[in-house]
Order: structure tokens, then sequence, then C-alpha cells
């Protein structure tokens, strides 16, 4: 159910909106002046994944999850896909994680569904404010990683779907075809060797970014690293194996502490913690990853962004519960459903400050920061057993 006050947020983002358009961009704030208001777009277990997009080009975002998207600004639920019901704490969706884009280059915004891990990923053609169901079109028939990423790997512009084949123990990535957009998506093999880690249906912890310093991006796992070739569509990359991290979700990787070395944000999918990890590299070359622990008070943050929040310059760090992961049997499953930005405030020592947006709602397995409703303000949007939520900035 939309909470009552939903007219009166939406008026107030109107205002907001107005007075930014006249060219008053808000300056940054300090983030304990950084407020959200919710809004429940339903309270009904639909989807995992969240994206944003003007679906109906009313030049209005809206949000999509599962066989739904919901449409800005009352968020009246239309149904885009054949629907299943979906009960928390009995069972799991088959919309784990979605992503919205021109898949087809027609000018309207379509959206990606990543399923149950190792099954199929598949996309849907929007219908062009047409009645009925939008049109389902396979990418790929096996596709895993609980937490995949939409990259651009081959720096073309287009963004590709990283992960992995289970079914063939391959780590690859996956490339649309602009010609034959509803053709399965172009697959490359970064990596088949044998007994490589990371091809296991439920791997948790992926990332893309240039590990070792020579300007290309490498593929990141909790047991170690693919060497960008140069040329990433060169079939089987280097593997460097090395112990990065526990079992995690998202893994960015950036230098946070300015010595030069990039290091890592991660955190547990299933269990509890938020940390960074500090690349070290000895006098012989040999890398290696320290821990350092963000916050240990919350328990599956299965998903995580960054995103500079407070408009300081520094990108923040947002996550949140994964409500449920395990149905309520991992540690700390019964706890709250907090979601939370850490102020980052950059040095030698990296310092996070933790800020609180809500306490009864969490994440899932993706989630959308952005300017939701056009006043220069970035907005969270997630979808999980707690159902779809939108938080405004103020």
């Amino acid at each position: 159910m939309i909470q009552n006050y939903t007219s009166l947020v939406i008026g107030l983002s109107m205002c907001f909106a107005l007075f930014s358009c006249a060219g008053n961009k808000p300056k940054s704030v300090k983030g304990e002046e950084v407020g959200f208001v919710k809004q429940q777009l339903t309270d009904e277990f639909v989807g995992e994944g969240a994206a944003v997009a003007d679906v109906n080009k009313d030049g209005q975002l809206d949000v999509l999850t599962g066989a739904f998207w919901f449409e800005a600004p009352d968020w009246k639920q239309h149904r885009l896909a054949n629907a299943e019901r979906f009960v928390a704490g009995e069972g799991y969706s088959n919309a784990f994680l979605s992503f919205s884009d021109d898949i087809d280059g027609d000018g309207w915004e379509d959206v990606i569904r990543v399923g149950w891990p190792g099954k199929e990923v598949v996309w849907y053609s929007n219908s062009k404010n047409q009645t009925g169901l939008w049109t389902e079109s396979y990418i790929y028939p096996h596709f895993g990683n609980e937490n995949p990423l939409y990259v651009d790997i081959d720096g073309d512009g287009v963004l590709d779907l990283l992960g992995n084949d289970p079914s063939l123990k391959q780590i690859i990535w996956l490339k649309l075809d602009k010609d034959n957009p509803t053709a399965q998506w172009q697959k490359t093999v970064i990596s088949e060797e044998e007994g490589i880690p990371g091809v296991h249906q439920y791997t948790h912890g992926l990332g893309y970014g240039d590990v070792d310093g020579d300007g290309h991006k490498d593929v990141v796992i909790a047991e170690g690293w693919w060497q960008n070739p140069g040329n990433p569509s060169q079939v089987n990359w280097t593997f460097h194996r090395e112990s990065i991290s526990d079992k995690c979700a998202q893994m960015y990787i950036q230098d946070l502490n300015g010595d030069g070395l990039v290091d890592i944000l991660c955190s547990s999918a299933h269990d509890y913690g938020v940390w960074w990890l500090e690349q070290s590299v000895n006098e012989s070359g040999e890398r290696s990853w320290i821990r350092h622990n963000i916050d240990t008070s919350f328990s599956q943050s299965h998903s995580l962004m960054l995103a500079d929040i407070n408009r300081d310059g520094h990108q923040d760090l947002i996550t949140g519960k994964r409500y449920f992961a395990h149905n309520g049997k991992d540690p700390g499953g019964h706890e709250a459903a907090v979601l939370y930005w850490y102020e980052y405030h950059p040095g030698p020592t990296p310092r996070w400050t933790r800020h609180q947006i809500d306490n009864d709602s969490g994440a899932g397995l993706n989630f959308v920061v952005r300017d939701i409703n056009g006043d220069h303000k970035l907005d969270v949007v997630t979808s999980n057993k707690k159902g779809v939520n939108v938080f405004l900035q103020q």
C-alpha cells in the first residue's frame, strides 16, 4: 500500500524539481543533514532486483521489478510478464536482479531480468504503451553468480553482462548483437581452466576494475582475479589466484586510501560485515589484501552501491540487509531490515560514517541510487521480500 503522505511528497518533489530547473542545484551538505522520505509501492514480494526507467515516455522515472512496473508519480502497478506468487519465508522469486536499458534501440526502455542463479537470463521489450504483456527474449540459458554485473566490457558504450556459466564451468561475458537483439547474446569465455573457482551457480562476489594498474579492467572474485589481456574479446584470460575476500556481494575496485594501489569495498551476503580490503605489494611484487571492517552490526548485505549522496564530491557506500536472504536461516536473519548509507571520508586511513535511511525494508540483490524526481538529490529504490520502496532524499 502507498503511504498516505505520497501526494504531499510528490508535491514537494515537484517544487524541488522546479527550483532546481531554475539553475539552483542543491549544495553539498553534512551527512547528518541528509534525510529520506519513504514511499512503499507495494508490500508484496515480487522480486529482489530493482531498476528505474521512463517506461511510458511521460518524462518521469518509473520503477521496474520482477513481472511488474510501477508508474510514477502515483506508482500505479502494471504487469509486464506472467506473474507468480512469492511468499517471504517460504521460498524465492524468479527475479533476482533487474537492469533497465534500451536493448533493441527503438528509443523505449526495456528491462533485463536475471532469474534464479544458473538458469536463464531474459529481457522484455517495452510494449510502447500498448496493452498486453511485453515480449520476452532469451539472452543466455545458464547464467550464474549471485551478483552478476551489467557493465561495458569492451568499451563500445553498450553494457554487457558479466557472470559465469555453471553448466560449462566457465567465467563469461555476454554481448548484445545490436543487429539482431532478440538473438542469444554472444559469449566470450574469460576462463574455463579446470579447477578454477567462481564457476558455481551460487558463487558470491564479483567485481570489475583495474587491479594491476595497467589501464585495463580486470575481473575479480573472492579467490583471485583474471587479468584483462588488453583485448577483452580474447578468450582465456590469465588467472591470479589470491586470497582476496570472504564470500561477498558486489566488489568495488578503487583506491580508497590514496596510496596509488586500488583497494576493494565489499560486504557479506549471508553473514555479518561490511569491509574494505587494502591492497599491499611487497618488494617481491607479491600482492596481499588486508581487511578493515566498516560495520559488523547487521547481516546479509547482499548488495551495495557507490554514489555521492551528500554531493561533497566523494563516493559514499549504500547497502542494507537482504531481508530473509535464506528465509531467516542466516545469522541475524530475524533482525531489523536496515538500509544505510555510509559517508566516505578519504585519507591515508579512510573512514565511513553510517547514516540510517530506514529500518524496515533493507535491500535485495541489486537496487538503484538515482535522482528519481529531478531535484538533483540522489534517491534510493529497493525491491525485496519486504516489498518495493522508494526513498526520496529531502
